[in-house]
């Protein structure tokens, strides 16, 4: 979702458009997501990431986040007056227009665009409406593959999010703006709406690969369903709380209509990069994967591509525990017993053995001598010596 959303966004970009509501959705988003994403990580590989030597690739990347967030328009304003504040007046068809013509005093100019705006708030209220009781089985979509029904979700979303926009401007107008709680979880919708619209696009645009389905999939419920509870965020704190309540009768006749990605679900998306697959590779494209030995980032690439080898051969292991070949414990350290007894051979446990080493080597932390610092000033070009235990959260 945040590379699909990347790519839509700098294409509009490279077309020449100034995408002012989609770079402020990119920009919080994918900054907001990409510190979840980073604080993840560093969960994952523990000291790895927190002692700070030539070997940790992850600390200055964790220390530069804020910079991200609160840097070129910070988050907290982008989320709650440039997305949805801005992108209210800017992006809708009849506002600004209405807005101009009474700044004129243009009387016709005005109508026009206020019987425009009032037809405008009559369809889409319908639409939610028709869309909410049928569930959005009758809505139209520009294909008839699986993933028809992700966009049939999007159309009933994208109407519910137009009235429910409507009803909190007529009912807020300008003090809307000051309302940063109730403007930033539209502008949280809008933003739902956009990066899962990427998706699709995403996935269209390289030909509908079946290894990504389970990354879309993710992708377009989470949010939708972001999206909904959202929405139930606003009804419950529009100041009229009777309209909020009608809001969420009207358009949620059945309650809930989305549900956030399982488990099963979650566990098939990250299988896709757990072990080498195209789909895996279609994500880390334009990525700089160096190659040398020598650099952290290259020894991790080449401890997954071991580790892959290797998941085989341990499951293999494993089963031959299971049946009683082999006495139980942990496989790599059975290997000269499997060999003995015919479970794998030679060129197998060397297999199992280099994925070991190789694992040990991507954990391990620098660990530096007392004297360390005392003999050069350039220290920071020597290789220090990679711990064996302080990698490993205890």
């Amino acid at each position: 979702a945040m590379d699909a959303a990347r790519g839509l966004t700098t294409l509009a970009v490279d077309r020449g458009e100034k995408p002012s509501v989609a770079s402020a959705i990119v920009k919080y988003h994918l900054t907001e997501r990409g510190r979840r994403v980073m604080d993840d990580v560093m969960d994952i590989h523990g000291g790895r990431g927190i002692c700070m030597g030539p070997r940790n690739y992850l600390g200055r990347f964790y220390q530069s986040i804020p910079i991200s967030i609160t840097v070129e328009g910070a988050n907290i304003l982008t989320r709650s007056l440039i997305i949805f504040g801005q992108g209210a007046i800017r992006c809708h068809p009849y506002l600004l227009k209405e807005m101009e013509a009474a700044q004129r005093r243009d009387a016709n100019r005005f109508d026009l665009a206020l019987f425009g705006h009032i037809k405008l708030l009559l369809s889409n209220l319908a639409r939610a409406v028709f869309h909410g009781l049928t569930r959005a089985r009758f809505a139209g979509t520009p294909t008839d593959r699986e993933e028809a029904r992700y966009y049939r979700q999007l159309t009933r979303m994208s109407a519910m999010f137009a009235v429910s926009a409507e009803a909190a401007l007529l009912t807020l107008g300008g003090a809307l703006k000051r309302r940063e709680s109730l403007s930033g979880r539209l502008g949280d919708v809008l933003s739902q709406l956009y990066i899962a619209s990427a998706a699709l696009k995403r996935y269209a645009d390289q030909g509908r690969q079946p290894a990504d389905r389970p990354l879309l999939e993710w992708a377009v419920r989470d949010a939708l369903y972001e999206a909904q509870q959202k929405l139930f965020e606003v009804y419950a704190n529009l100041p009229n709380r009777w309209l909020g309540r009608t809001l969420k009768w009207m358009l949620f006749p059945f309650g809930a209509s989305y549900r956030a990605p399982d488990d099963a679900l979650l566990q098939r998306a990250a299988s896709v990069i757990l072990h080498w697959s195209s789909a895996r590779e279609r994500l880390t494209e334009g990525l700089y994967i160096p190659r040398d030995e020598r650099e952290s980032l290259a020894q991790l690439e080449a401890a997954f591509e071991k580790a892959a080898a290797a998941q085989s051969i341990l499951a293999h292991l494993r089963k031959a525990m299971r049946s009683g070949q082999l006495a139980s414990g942990d496989p790599e350290h059975c290997l000269v017993e499997a060999v003995s007894a015919g479970v794998i051979d030679e060129r197998e446990a060397a297999q199992v053995r280099a994925a070991a080493a190789a694992r040990q080597q991507v954990i391990g932390v620098d660990a530096f001598p007392a004297d360390y610092w005392k003999e050069t000033d350039s220290s920071w070009q020597r290789n220090p010596t990679p711990s064996q235990q302080a990698g490993r959260s205890s």
